[in-house]
């Protein structure tokens, strides 16, 4: 297979909260929440997101679905992360990419294809292409550092997603390197999960939109196990990540980062 072919394998880096637990049944929507007494600060909002979506280490299998042009494919992974900077992928389906592995350390990406037994450094304009063609690009997954450190913003007010009552917050980029500079979000009240998020260019031109739903409770913490993309500028272009298996706080051997594992 031609690499340009292969290049679109991006990392799967799926940020959750610290602890070993198992996956308990998912919350129930709450059509009719009560209002919190008072606005929350967007500081307090951002501090509760990053208290969710970050983590020591973990373990997880995700089940990729891509849908475009009426057409779709699907892949299974597993993915090992150490804090933000550390990650590792193993594609173990379909049979033509099994034992194709992705490595990120800080900002830096590397992709093993074990058809020609090479490993390819990816940067520059690639880092803007899908995963296996999919609506998730490189910055995507890369970008997974907390979110007080990429953005500021305002709490707009009390809305909803689903049935379930949210705060809405518009968020502005603080970095010029951010993948996407403006983020109108809706957290849930309850949990802190950001259950929709839609994803804008600089120019103000809506990219993306991404929900998050299937929310469990991880260790005293909540994660969703099930995310949506969907591309506003390719319409009918769709991916969604299931994932199981959540493993927190595991120990994980030193060679998982290293360029070594790629090749074994």
């Amino acid at each position: 297979m031609h690499l340009s072919r292969r290049v679109s394998l991006a990392l799967v880096l799926v940020s959750v909260a610290t602890g070993v637990v198992g996956i308990d049944a998912p919350l129930v929507p709450a059509a009719h929440a009560a209002a919190p007494a008072s606005v929350p600060t967007i500081d307090a909002l951002l501090a509760g997101i990053d208290k969710n979506m970050t983590f020591d280490t973990r373990a997880v299998t995700i089940a990729m679905t891509v849908t475009k042009n009426g057409r779709t494919k699907s892949y299974t992974m597993k993915s090992y992360g150490r804090g933000a900077d550390e990650a590792a992928v193993e594609y173990l389906e379909p049979a033509r990419d099994k034992g194709t592995k992705m490595l990120k350390r800080a900002s830096e990406l590397w992709m093993y294809l074990p058809s020609i037994e090479k490993t390819q450094k990816i940067s520059g304009h690639m880092l803007r292409q899908g995963m296996m063609g999919s609506d998730m690009s490189y910055e995507d997954m890369m970008q997974s550092s907390a979110w007080r450190n990429l953005y500021k913003g305002t709490v707009v007010g009390p809305d909803t997603v689903d049935g379930r009552a949210c705060w809405k917050i518009e968020l502005t980029a603080t970095k010029p390197d951010v993948s996407y500079p403006r983020r109108v979000t809706w957290v849930d009240q309850a949990t802190n999960i950001p259950l929709r998020q839609e994803l804008y260019a600089i120019s103000g031109m809506l990219l993306k939109v991404w929900t998050m739903s299937d929310v469990v409770d991880v260790g005293g913490r909540k994660f969703p196990t099930k995310m949506v993309v969907e591309d506003q500028v390719q319409k009918g272009s769709r991916t969604e990540l299931r994932f199981t298996d959540l493993s927190f706080a595991v120990p994980l051997e030193e060679e998982t980062f290293s360029q070594r594992w790629l090749e074994r």
